[in-house]
């Protein structure tokens, strides 16, 4: 009933608001996450540099990503098709399955925490994992993928309360720095045990 109120009150979310897991919901993801293992693999690591890292993202994150693809209010030609095959319990179980990861986040050796994207470290971190369950982790994708978010959120392909505004007076120099400054984190997604 509560996932149902947060989701009818337009998928709002408030930080440490999380729902519990259960055993069955991650078994149950598990098997949904096949479908999505050749983009993302199975444990959540990517190796297609035009797909992110979903390991470890917050659950949350996760459930109003695929709704919004669901419902059309992000678009992907592959997101958007597999979104709309979806129950609301798979979209729920699939999100824990991923969620369920434990992950780290290691700056290259010469990096300086300081030298951070100034404009994304209170949402996304230093090392690109995620100060809010509302906001993705970073670390360890591809440039290619950041850089081509940011200029989406930029000319409004992709829309977001914060994102866009952030994104808009970003130079493609800029994006670049962001997008490599990520890119450079190791990022480990390890099986809980």
């Amino acid at each position: 009933m509560r996932l149902f109120m947060l989701v009818f009150l337009g998928g709002v979310f408030l930080a440490g608001d999380a729902l519990p897991q259960s055993p069955n919901e991650v078994r149950d993801g598990r098997k949904v996450a096949g479908m999505c293992r050749t983009c993302h693999g199975l444990n959540g690591f990517s190796s297609i540099p035009i797909a992110p890292h979903i390991g470890g993202e917050p659950v949350d994150y996760i459930i109003n990503q695929l709704e919004a693809f669901r419902s059309g209010a992000r678009e992907h030609e592959m997101m958007s098709v597999v979104a709309k095959g979806l129950s609301d319990a798979q979209i729920r179980n699939v999100a824990t399955w991923y969620g369920h990861f434990d992950i780290t986040a290691t700056l290259p050796a010469k990096a300086k925490p300081e030298d951070a994207p100034e404009l994304c470290v209170a949402c996304h971190g230093v090392t690109g994992i995620a100060e809010t369950d509302d906001a993705p982790n970073l670390a360890g994708e591809t440039n290619i993928y950041i850089d081509t978010q940011l200029k989406a959120f930029r000319s409004g392909k992709r829309s977001h309360d914060i994102m866009s505004a952030i994104a808009a007076d970003l130079t493609d120099t800029e994006i670049r720095d962001i997008a490599d400054w990520y890119a450079a984190v190791k990022l480990e997604i390890i099986a809980p045990q």
